[in-house]
C-alpha cells in the first residue's frame, strides 16, 4: 500500500500515523516497521522517524489470517428460541465471534453446535447469525438470526432505534443527577485504533439516558438505556462524564478497587418486532452472579 503523506502530517510519528492511516494497532505498526515491511521514499525507516510532508510511505501488509468459525459443544443459556431467531444471555467473560486471539470457544462456535449450522449468513463465515454484539466482559441478552429474512428485520430495527435495550452497571463516582442523557458523538479514537472515543471527526451520533437505582460512598449503581448502539458505547459516555464503569481499565478504572475482573455491566433487557410474525418481543433475566457480588460488598463496605 501506497501512501503520500502531507504538509499538515508535520512531526507526527511513523508509527501512529500509520496507525491512524491503516486502521491498524500502534503495536501492529511498530512490527511492521521494524520488521523492514515499511519504507519512506524507497528506504527503510525507524519507528520513531517524524513524519516531514509530502513524502511517499509504502507499506507491505500481512495477508490477513482465514478463520472460520466452527461448531463447539459449549454450554449456552438460551432465553427464548424458534424457527427464526433466538435470545441468548451471554457470561461474562464469553467473546462473541471469532477474531485475532480468540479463534474459537466463542458464542458463535456454541450457537454452530446448537443450531446444527443453521444462521444468517448476512455477516459472514466468521459472524453468523450475529446482529448485534456485546463486548467479552458485558453480560447479558443477546438476539441472533436463524435466517437472512429474520437478520434484515432485526438489523433495519436497530438502524431505525426502534430496538431496545437497557443495561445496568456500577459506575465510579456520585452522579450529581437521579436522570441523565449523555448525547455526544462517538467514533475511532486517533490514539489508540483499538478504543473509541467522543469525537466530531468521523463520528456517529450516540445518546445513553441514565437513571440512578442506589448510591454508594464512590459508587453509583444505574440503569442506562441505550438510543443508539455504537461501540462502546456505554463505557465510552459514561467516561466522557467522569463516571467509568466499575472495572473497566481500559476507559478509566484504573484503580480497580473493588477486583473485577472486567466491567460491572450487563444487558438485562431487550426489545424488539419479531421480524417474521411482528408480534412484540421483550425480555429481561435477572442480574447475574457476578454484578449481585459487586452490590453486596458495596452494600457492606461502601454503603
Amino acid at each position: 500500500m501506497t501512501i503520500q503523506t502531507a504538509l499538515n502530517d508535520k512531526d507526527k510519528r511513523i508509527d501512529l500515523y500509520l496507525s491512524e492511516q491503516l486502521s491498524i494497532s500502534r503495536s501492529l505498526a511498530q512490527e511492521l516497521i521494524s520488521s523492514g515491511c515499511v519504507k519512506v521514499n524507497g528506504c527503510i525507516t525507524a519507528k520513531n522517524y517524524r513524519i516531514r510532508g509530502g513524502e511517499t510511505i509504502e507499506a507491505e501488509l500481512p495477508e490477513p489470517e482465514e478463520i472460520e468459525a466452527v461448531p463447539q459443544d459449549i454450554p449456552i443459556e438460551i432465553v427464548y428460541e424458534d424457527n427464526h431467531l433466538l435470545v441468548v444471555n451471554k457470561p461474562q467473560g464469553m467473546v462473541v465471534h471469532p477474531a485475532a486471539g480468540n479463534p474459537d470457544g466463542t458464542l458463535v462456535n456454541a450457537l454452530l453446535h446448537h443450531c446444527k449450522g443453521r444462521l444468517s449468513s448476512i455477516n459472514g463465515k466468521i459472524r453468523p447469525g450475529i446482529v448485534h454484539r456485546l463486548d467479552k466482559d458485558t453480560a447479558g441478552l443477546l438476539i441472533v438470526a436463524k435466517d437472512d429474512q429474520a437478520h434484515a428485520g432485526l438489523a433495519a430495527q436497530i438502524a431505525a432505534h426502534t430496538f431496545s435495550r437497557k443495561y445496568e452497571a456500577v459506575v465510579l463516582g456520585n452522579l450529581k443527577d437521579d436522570f441523565g442523557t449523555v448525547d455526544k458523538p462517538i467514533g475511532r479514537s486517533k490514539t489508540d485504533r483499538k478504543k473509541m472515543a467522543v469525537t466530531y471527526e468521523n463520528a456517529k451520533e450516540a445518546v445513553t439516558h441514565y437513571r440512578v437505582i442506589s448510591r454508594y460512598n464512590g459508587f453509583t449503581h444505574v440503569e442506562l438505556t441505550l438510543e443508539t448502539g455504537r461501540t462502546h458505547q456505554i463505557r465510552v459516555h459514561m467516561a466522557s462524564i467522569g463516571h467509568p464503569v466499575a472495572g473497566d481499565s481500559v476507559y478509566g478504572d484504573k484503580k480497580n478497587v473493588l477486583k473485577l475482573n472486567g466491567q460491572c455491566l450487563f444487558a438485562f433487557h431487550i426489545g424488539f418486532v419479531h421480524p417474521i410474525t411482528g408480534k412484540k418481543m421483550v425480555f429481561e433475566v435477572e442480574r447475574p452472579e457476578f454484578f449481585n457480588n459487586v452490590l453486596e460488598k458495596l452494600n457492606k463496605a461502601y454503603s
